[in-house]
């Protein structure tokens, strides 16, 4: 069996192990390439033409189009070519400001943490917070219980310190930082507001660990960084995009500050990517009043809002129908009342916006379409840019899966939030309850559209982890054996057009980019070996070998 899977292995690598390189402009015809062109009609191919104007003019063989056009031949060396993946849930600018701050994913103990921090801190001027994100309690110990302050403090007494959890739903601060927001860390907090939690000790005072829309209580005192901050980590974040494959993301909520930015990024052609941004919910009424036109930029599309629901499921912050089964009583965070979320997505739909819901927990996907289904129904023909989308779908009672599906809803999914969450997430919420969790495969079954994205800098960028995991429900261990409810998978080719073709059309961008075909922009992806044929443990073998936007290469690997 060993055997079998290295000659399959073998069959899929490159044919030749030499450097590739293209021009940095086009044309150009590529052959010699295993081209999985995700168009229907023309599945495979083995070369494509690419106009000066970065347009695919042809796909199909060498003889044929070196026989139409007359432009540089560029070999391929038998390497395996993709559409440009695109990430339908991510978050462009909160990976660079992440990269310019304490890396605290994959630590495994309080001690890991602060070590990792001691070891930041020691390059910050005197006076300046000390922030990270990225740190998961439940990698620390099966029940490990959120951090306090008192295990920051030591180590840190006079420096404020504020660390956001790696699902960005929860802060935790050192008593340094609760004074600098002007917390009295003796005195009992006021009660919590809709959407939020403090978290307090047995004496009721703050532990130091705020939960949503509480996390502004000290998130907010954090010193706001300036312009110079934020272009550097605006370029790290393309560098780092550019690097695993990425042509696209939808960047889930934006504020309107952003939408210039990028847009001079752009023109000056620092952008190399294609954000689909959806705007925060919080200035979307703005954003209407000043671009009734919305925003149709070929680097930039504005036309959806980004609304939250719920909390998260790590941080017990999502809704749900039932109260958790590790924590009776708690039944979760809904962020607004059903009510005020129906007036929301009504007003949103109103201005002409697609309506992209963060929606976690059951009793939040539920309110979700509720508020969906009403909205449409008053807004009628005008609800509208049509193809809502919930942001998530993570944990959604069986009877309403067919539901999302019959209302025309998009399933913005993330695979290796399942990958990361397995450990712990059937102890949220029971043996029940978790067959309608991360639940992909009914989801599709169902008739819903998959868009499959990685919730970056939540998870790590490379969406060859997310295919991974879509096809395995495997970590990159390849545990557990069989998969983690492998009766959810999705096959290779459900996978890859979660991440180019349908993840283009919940952006309504399918007729520019998402597959590769005539008269669609030429944003591809050239890998080390053919993720479609090999061995499931070694699809993360696979290498991004170069990544083209436009025809041009932005990314090339030494």
């Amino acid at each position: 069996m060993r055997l079998a899977a290295v000659l399959l292995a073998l069959l899929a690598a490159p044919v030749f192990a030499q450097p590739l390189a293209l021009p940095d402009l086009p044309p150009y015809i590529l052959t010699n390439a295993r081209i999985y062109t995700v168009d229907d009609a023309n599945p495979m191919a083995d070369a494509i033409a690419v106009d000066p104007t970065g347009v695919i003019a042809a796909v199909g063989s060498r003889e044929d189009l070196t026989a139409m056009y007359t432009w540089p031949e560029v070999d391929a060396k038998g390497h395996t070519v993709i559409p440009g993946l695109i990430d339908a849930h991510a978050h462009l600018m909160n990976l660079g400001t992440s990269l310019l701050q304490a890396d605290l994913v994959g630590t495994t103990s309080k001690a890991d943490v602060i070590a990792r921090l001691t070891a930041f801190e020691a390059d910050l001027p005197e006076g300046a917070w000390l922030t990270g994100r990225g740190w998961d309690q439940n990698d620390w110990g099966e029940g490990e219980p959120f951090p306090t302050r008192a295990d920051l403090d030591a180590a840190f007494p006079t420096r404020p310190v504020w660390l956001v959890r790696i699902d960005g739903h929860a802060g935790w601060a050192n008593t340094a930082a609760l004074r600098a927001s002007g917390v009295d860390p003796n005195a009992e907090p006021p009660a919590d507001r809709e959407g939020g939690a403090t978290i307090r000790d047995a004496r009721g005072l703050p532990t130091g660990v705020y939960v949503d829309g509480a996390m502004d209580l000290v998130g907010a005192s954090v010193p706001e960084a300036d312009a110079a901050f934020y272009e550097e980590a605006l370029t790290r974040a393309l560098e780092e995009t550019a690097r695993f494959g990425l042509t696209g993301v939808h960047e889930a909520g934006i504020p309107l500050a952003l939408i210039d930015m990028y847009r001079a990024f752009a023109a000056e052609g620092r952008f190399g990517i294609r954000n689909y941004a959806m705007v925060s919910q919080e200035v979307f009424p703005a954003f209407c009043e000043q671009y009734p036109d919305m925003i149709n930029d070929e680097r930039l599309v504005v036309r959806s809002v980004k609304v939250y629901a719920d909390g998260a499921l790590g941080s017990r912050g999502a809704a749900l129908l039932a109260e958790y089964a590790d924590e009776p009583g708690n039944t979760g965070l809904l962020f607004m009342s059903p009510e005020v979320l129906e007036s929301v997505v009504a007003d949103a739909m109103a201005c002409g916006l697609q309506v992209n819901t963060h929606a976690i927990g059951d009793r939040a996907n539920r309110a979700v379409l509720d508020a969906y289904e009403s909205a449409m129904a008053e807004t009628g023909a005008a609800s509208g840019a049509g193809r809502h989308r919930i942001e998530h779908a993570q944990v959604v009672s069986l009877d309403d899966i067919q539901r999302t599906a019959d209302l025309g809803v998009i399933a913005s999914v993330q695979p290796t939030h399942a990958t990361s969450d397995m450990p712990w997430a059937e102890t949220r919420v029971g043996a029940d309850r978790v067959r309608g969790a991360y639940a992909w495969r009914r989801l599709i079954d169902a008739g819903a559209r998959l868009a499959l994205g990685s919730d970056f800098p939540v998870e790590r960028v490379s969406p060859l982890l997310g295919f991974h995991a879509a096809v395995t429900r495997q970590d990159a261990e390849d545990a557990p054996a069989g998969g983690w409810y492998g009766n959810q998978v999705l096959s290779r080719e459900e996978a890859l057009r979660g991440f180019t073709l349908d993840a283009a059309y919940a952006g309504f961008m399918e007729d520019m980019v998402g597959s590769l075909e005539a008269g669609k922009r030429a944003d591809f992806v050239i890998l080390s070996q053919d993720l479609m044929r090999v061995p499931p443990e070694a699809i993360l073998d696979t290498e991004v070998v170069m990544t083209v936007l436009d025809g041009a290469p932005i990314y090339v690997a030494e």
